[in-house]
C-alpha cells in the first residue's frame, strides 16, 4: 500500500501535518469552505483551490489502490503474480500505467493469439523466442514448425503454424506496458493532427471552414480547437486524423525486442513487430492520446466555464429595492412583474406596446401606475427578443413621470429554464411560464447570486463546448463554484430561498426546507442559535453552517458578520481589552486597528483567525461583491443589420473562453474579441483582460449576416469614429460608471 499522505505531501509540495489535518478534517465531514475559512491554523492556511486540488487527487489514488486490489485479485487467479510485477502495480500512481501493467493479464475475448494457443502453438512461439538472442544458431522456423502441423486443430501447415505463433508474438510485443507507454507518448509528442471538410460541404456553408484544410501538431492543440474539431466530426463534418512517423515507432519497437541477426528469424521478429503494432497497437494508442488531448480539454473548458461562472454570480447587486421586471415580447406582449424589496412577487401585468397606438397607450399607464404605486425604484428588461424595442417603449414612459427608476438590461440567460423547471413550478405554481421569467429577470437585478442559484449553471451560457465535455466533471466543478460563491457572500438567514440555503457549508435539501418552514412558522430568527431548534439541524451541521448565515438586525451583532459563534468569546476578550461593551465593538472600528493580536492567541485560535475577525468587527454585514454600477448601449443599433464597420460601441462582456470573448452590443448577437484583437500588447489568456459582465468599448471589424457572426476588437491604436447617442443602460460591474446611488441622486434633481 503507497503512502497516500507522503504522496500528496510531495506533489503539493506542503508540509505533512497540513496534509494529514486536511484529510482527517475531509473525514469528519468538514466542508471545504468552512476549513478554508475557520480552521485556518490545521492547514496551515490552505485555500479553497488547494483544499480542492489536494482532496480530488486523494480520491484518485483511493480509486487507483481499489483498481489495483481488483488488478491482483484476477492476476493471482491466473498464477502470474510475480514479485516484480506486484512492485510495478504497488507503485504505480496513473491509471492509464496501471492498465497497461494489466493488460497482459486482463480477460479478453478470443483473439488471433488465443486462437493460435488453443492450436497447441504457444510452445512453438516460446522456441522461437529461444532464438531471439544474439549469437543464436541459424534455424529452419518451418522445419520447426513443421511437427506442430495437426489437422485435427485445423493446422493444416507449418506456414499456418508459422503465423499463428507469429499472432502469439505479436499480441505479447503489443502488450508490453513500456511499449506502450514509449509509442504513447512518442504519438502525443510527435504526432499531427490532420483535419478537412468532407466534400459533401461546399465552401463557405459550414461553421467548421477554419478546419477546411487544417493541420495542428498534437502537443500545441488547443483545448478550444480539440473539442470544435471532435464535435465537428461527431456532425459528420470534419474529417480528422492524428499521423506520425510510424516507420520511427516501428524502428524502437524493433529495437527493443528484436535482438538476433540470424535472417530468417530476424524476417519472423521483425513482421510479428510490424503486425503488433499495426493491428494491436497503432488504432488504440491514437484512440488514447486523442481521448488523452479530450480529457485535457474538458479539463481546461471547465475551468474557464468555473471561472466564468464565478464572475457571473459575484456580479454586482443593486440591492433588494421595488423592481419591475420585463419580460419583453412583440405578439404575446410584454409580461411585467412587481417585485418588493425582500424579493417578493407582488403582482403582474400583461402589456401590449407593439401591437398599436391605443395598447401602446394603455401599456404606458400601466407601467406609470405600477411605478408609482409600488415606489419602483429599479426596472429590470430582460436582453432577449423585443428588449430594445421595451427599452425605447420605457424611455417614453420615463418622459412622462417626474421620479425615473433605474432602467437596465439584464442578461435572461437560463430564465426560461428556471421559468419551466421544478423551482420556479413549486414557488409559483398559478403563473405562466413568462411571468417567471419577468420575476427572475427582476431578482437576478436584485441579487444575481440569490436568483441564478436556482438554475442549473450549464444553461446560463457562461461556458465554452459546454455539452461536449465530461459532463458528471463538469456538474462536479460547477456546483462547486456555486457552493464557494454562496459562502464567499454569505446568507440572509431571514430571507433566503430554500434553493440559496442547499449551497450553503453543512446543509443539504431537507435541512434548507427544514430551515424555511420553521422560519414561516415562528418568525424570523433573532439569533444563530435558534437553528439548533430547527429538526435535523445538530451540532455538526452548526458548527459547519453558522458562520456562513447571517442575521441583520438580531439580538446579537455578531450574528451580521463571518464571525464564527465558536470564537465569539474572542470577540468578549478583545472588548473587555478595550473597555468596549462587546455588543458595541462593531461600532468602534478604529480602536480594533491598534490591537496586538498575539494577545489572544490560544490553543483554538491563532493570528490567521484573529485577523479575520478585526477584519469582519471593523466592517460587519459587509458584502465583498463590487457595487453595483452599468454601463449604456448606443442608440439606434438595435439589430445586426444596423452594424457598420468601424463603429465603436460599448457592449458588455457575456462569456469567456480560451480564444476570446463574447461581447452583447445588444443587437441579440454577441460578437467576438478574439483573443489577438483584445490588447495592444500580446496576451495568452482573454482573462489577462477582463471578465464575464465587465463593460468594454469594441470596434466593429466584421460583419457576417447570413452565419450571424460579429467579430470585434478592442485594441487601442485604431482611428475612432465618432460616437453615437447613448440611452441604454445595461447591467454590469464597472469600475468607470456611475454608481446606482449617483445616478438615482441625479435623476431625482
Amino acid at each position: 500500500m503507497i503512502d497516500v499522505n507522503k504522496i500528496l505531501t510531495q506533489e503539493f509540495s506542503l508540509k505533512d501535518w497540513q496534509i494529514e489535518n486536511a484529510l482527517a478534517l475531509k473525514i469528519e465531514g468538514a466542508t471545504i469552505p468552512f476549513i478554508a475559512r475557520y480552521r485556518k491554523e490545521r492547514t496551515g492556511e490552505m485555500d479553497e483551490n488547494v483544499l480542492r486540488d489536494v482532496f480530488d487527487r486523494f480520491d484518485y489514488i483511493l480509486d487507483l489502490e481499489d483498481r489495483k486490489k481488483t488488478i491482483f485479485a484476477s492476476i493471482e487467479e491466473q498464477g502470474k503474480l510475480t514479485d516484480e510485477l506486484r512492485a510495478k502495480i504497488e507503485n504505480c500512481l496513473v491509471k492509464t500505467e496501471l492498465e497497461d501493467l494489466y493488460l497482459p493479464y486482463k480477460p479478453k475475448k478470443r483473439t488471433r493469439a488465443t486462437v493460435a494457443k488453443e492450436k497447441g502453438l504457444e510452445p512453438l512461439a516460446e522456441e522461437i523466442k529461444t532464438y531471439n538472442v544474439a549469437g543464436a544458431p541459424e534455424i529452419d522456423l518451418l522445419a520447426l514448425a513443421e511437427k506442430f502441423v495437426n489437422s485435427e486443430k485445423e493446422v493444416a501447415t507449418a506456414a499456418e503454424a508459422l503465423k499463428g505463433a507469429g499472432d502469439i508474438i505479436a499480441e505479447e510485443i503489443s502488450e508490453i506496458a513500456e511499449l506502450r507507454a514509449w509509442t504513447r507518448e512518442y504519438i502525443a509528442a510527435n504526432g499531427t493532427f490532420i483535419a478537412s471538410i468532407k466534400p459533401e460541404f461546399p465552401e463557405g456553408s459550414t461553421k467548421y471552414e477554419t478546419y477546411r484544410d487544417f493541420e495542428v501538431s498534437a502537443k500545441d492543440i488547443k483545448p478550444h480547437t480539440m473539442l470544435a474539431l471532435r464535435r465537428g466530426e461527431a456532425e459528420d463534418v470534419i474529417s480528422l486524423d492524428l499521423k506520425f512517423d510510424e516507420e520511427a515507432v516501428l524502428a524502437y519497437l524493433e529495437s527493443k525486442t528484436v535482438f538476433t541477426n540470424r535472417e530468417n528469424v530476424l524476417e519472423f521478429y521483425r513482421a510479428a513487430v510490424k503486425d503488433g503494432f499495426n493491428r494491436l497497437m497503432k488504432i488504440s494508442l491514437i484512440g488514447e492520446v486523442r481521448l488523452s488531448k479530450k480529457l485535457t480539454a474538458d479539463e481546461e473548458s471547465i475551468r474557464v466555464f468555473e471561472a466564468n461562472m464565478r464572475q457571473l454570480l459575484l456580479s454586482s447587486p443593486a440591492g433588494m429595492k421595488p423592481t419591475l421586471g420585463v419580460d419583453p415580447g412583440f405578439r404575446t406582449g410584454c409580461k411585467v412583474a412587481v417585485i418588493d424589496d425582500t424579493g417578493k412577487f407582488i403582482q403582474y401585468k400583461n402589456i401590449f406596446p407593439f401591437q398599436s397606438l391605443h395598447e401602446r397607450e394603455n401599456a404606458k399607464a400601466s407601467i406609470k401606475e405600477l411605478i408609482a404605486k409600488h415606489n419602483i425604484e429599479l426596472v429590470a428588461i430582460g436582453n432577449g427578443t423585443a428588449s430594445r424595442e421595451s427599452d425605447e417603449f420605457m424611455d417614453e414612459v420615463y418622459n412622462e413621470i417626474e421620479v425615473k427608476p433605474i432602467k437596465v438590461l439584464v442578461n435572461e440567460s437560463g430564465a426560461s429554464v428556471y421559468s419551466a423547471g421544478k423551482v420556479a413550478n413549486e414557488e409559483f405554481p398559478d403563473l405562466d411560464l413568462t411571468v417567471r421569467g419577468a420575476i427572475s429577470i427582476a431578482r437576478r437585478l436584485q441579487d444575481p447570486l440569490a436568483e441564478l442559484v436556482k438554475i442549473d449553471p450549464k444553461s446560463i451560457g457562461v461556458g465554452q463546448y459546454q455539452h461536449d465535455v465530461d459532463q458528471k466533471l463538469l456538474k462536479k466543478k460547477l456546483d462547486e463554484t456555486v457552493v464557494s460563491c454562496v459562502n464567499y457572500v454569505g446568507v440572509n438567514l431571514n430571507t433566503a430561498s430554500k434553493e440559496l440555503l442547499t449551497h450553503v457549508s453543512g446543509i443539504n435539501d431537507s435541512v434548507a426546507k427544514a430551515i424555511v418552514d420553521y422560519r414561516n412558522e415562528n418568525g424570523a430568527f433573532q439569533n444563530r442559535k435558534q437553528l439548533l431548534k430547527v429538526p435535523r439541524f445538530g451540532d455538526k451541521k452548526f458548527e459547519q453552517a453558522a458562520g456562513f448565515l447571517r442575521i441583520t438586525n438580531g439580538d446579537n451583532a455578531l450574528d451580521n458578520t463571518a464571525v464564527h459563534p465558536e470564537s465569539y468569546y474572542i470577540v468578549e476578550k478583545i472588548a473587555e481589552s478595550l473597555g468596549i461593551n462587546p455588543a458595541e465593538i462593531t461600532k468602534y472600528p478604529d480602536k480594533l486597528k491598534s490591537l496586538k493580536l498575539s494577545q489572544f492567541v490560544d490553543d483554538k485560535v491563532g493570528l490567521p483567525t484573529l485577523n479575520d475577525i478585526i477584519a469582519e468587527l471593523q466592517k460587519p454585514g459587509r458584502d465583498p461583491r463590487e457595487v453595483f454600477k452599468y454601463a449604456t448601449f448606443e442608440s439606434g443599433i438595435k439589430e445586426i443589420k444596423d452594424l457598420r464597420i468601424g463603429m465603436e460601441l460599448e457592449g458588455v462582456v457575456t462569456n469567456l473562453t480560451n480564444f476570446g470573448a463574447f461581447v452583447d452590443i445588444g443587437v441579440h448577437q454577441d460578437g467576438l474579441v478574439h483573443v489577438s484583437e483584445m490588447a495592444d500588447r500580446f496576451i495568452t489568456s482573454p482573462t489577462e483582460v477582463v471578465k464575464v459582465g465587465q463593460v468594454v468599448k469594441v470596434r466593429v471589424v466584421e460583419v457576417n449576416e447570413v452565419l450571424k457572426r460579429i467579430k470585434l476588437s478592442m485594441k487601442k491604436n485604431e482611428p475612432k469614429p465618432a460616437k453615437a447617442k447613448k440611452s441604454q443602460h445595461v447591467f454590469a460591474p464597472t469600475q468607470e460608471k456611475a454608481t446606482l446611488d449617483d445616478l438615482r441622486a441625479k435623476f431625482r434633481k
